[in-house]
């Protein structure tokens, strides 16, 4: 088999890989971040902090996640993502417990930062520098499948979320939510096995300086401005359906049923990347996440016409992932990839944590969650058309 990289895996190995992969990331997906979405309104009504307080500890975590994603790319280019996998689980589950804990407003944003710098070694970027090194030529499809896998985590872990949340209170559901998360620790120690070649320092013809082109730039820009939407719509869909009079069990249902709308528009990727251009089909994604977040806006029921929507939505999302995962290999080939993922990563991921604060602050602000989505669907609109000139030039 060709690869692009050296140290890609034969095929047996490659399948152990990404079915580990699969398995974590759901995991880690569904209890660092969507189960926040469905405990959040309840934490703030438990302990008497304010939304935007409670909002603003988790998007700490998000900026810590951000800023801290930088280093871990380049430690993956060099040791590879056992370690930092498995480091970043122990870290993960040790920061839930914390904030299963937390007393005050203080503890609990604290526990929220450790998270992050957990997050940034456990969530998409590690896993897909693993696979785009280890699954060589057959990368698309190894991305394609994990991603097909995570957008489950909604889907799994918000209904299961919601009913631990009947019985035990948001801190016991933690903690129920840390010993599940703890099965990943082995499962990077002992599953993420394969040699990992330190990328070399010389760069080749046009590579090094792909990170200060104007295409570079721009992508950062566009895909910052839609991960800022769409971090902010998942923390708002749930309260704008109560908001209409809807229950949080259709909220959360809603909510996970976009997981499986990701995945079933993740399908058609390789499809999608083997028709289009680079650019010519970020813009549809984006342009189609611009259109059903409007929609979510000014549609003011039934509930079944909104699922609808969200699933839509979800869709649009699930390729924007793949859209993120493959930007530096589809432009500028996969050296360094580790190194320049985690460069573009970090802005999109800034935008993304400052959102769930964001969303709940403009909608105190406006009078309700329906105005704060028109603004995210201009600002997910203005991203369509920027990413149209990403293309490039060397």
């Amino acid at each position: 088999m060709t690869t692009t990289l050296p140290g890609a895996l034969p095929r047996a190995g490659q399948r152990r890989i990404l079915a580990v992969l699969c398995a974590t990331e759901i995991t880690s997906w569904g209890v660092l971040y969507y189960a926040f979405v469905v405990l959040a309104p309840t934490i703030t009504r438990t302990t008497g902090w304010s939304p935007g307080a409670v909002a603003a500890a988790f998007s700490a975590g998000q900026i810590a996640a951000a800023l801290t994603g930088i280093a871990v790319g380049r430690v993956l280019d060099r040791r590879g993502p056992r370690i930092v996998m498995t480091l970043g689980s122990v870290l993960a589950v040790l920061s839930l417990l914390g904030i299963a804990q937390a007393r005050t407003l203080t503890e609990f944003t604290a526990c929220w930062l450790a998270a992050g710098v957990a997050m940034s070694a456990v969530l998409y970027q590690p896993a897909f520098a693993a696979l785009t090194r280890w699954t060589g030529e057959r990368r698309v499809s190894a991305l394609t499948t994990l991603t097909l896998a995570g957008g489950l985590a909604s889907t799994v872990f918000a209904p299961i979320t919601a009913t631990l949340l009947t019985h035990l209170g948001w801190r016991d559901t933690y903690l129920a939510l840390a010993a599940v998360l703890a099965l990943t620790i082995p499962a990077h120690a002992l599953g993420l096995r394969g040699p990992w070649n330190p990328v070399a320092a010389a760069h080749p013809p046009g590579a090094a300086p792909a990170a200060r082109t104007r295409a570079f730039l721009l992508l950062a820009l566009a895909m910052s401005m839609s991960g800022f939407s769409a971090g902010a719509v998942i923390v708002g869909v749930v309260p704008l359906f109560t908001e209409r009079g809807l229950p949080v069990q259709t909220a959360a249902l809603a909510l996970g049923l976009g997981g499986i709308g990701q995945v079933c528009a993740r399908l058609v990727y390789p499809r999608l990347a083997a028709t289009t251009s680079v650019t010519t089909r970020a813009a549809l994604v984006l342009a189609t996440a611009a259109v059903t977040i409007g929609l979510l806006a000014v549609l003011p029921g039934p509930a079944t016409v909104l699922i609808g929507v969200t699933l839509i939505l979800g869709g649009a999302r699930g390729l924007t992932t793949l859209l993120n995962a493959t930007a530096i290999s589809d432009r500028w080939g996969t050296h360094e990839y580790a190194r320049l993922s985690g460069l573009l990563t970090a802005p999109i991921a800034l935008t993304a944590a400052i959102a769930p604060w964001a969303e709940t602050a403009l909608a105190q602000q406006l009078g309700g969650h329906s105005t704060a989505f028109l603004i995210l669907a201009a600002t997910t609109a203005s991203a369509a058309l920027l990413v149209g000139k990403t293309r490039p030039t060397h």
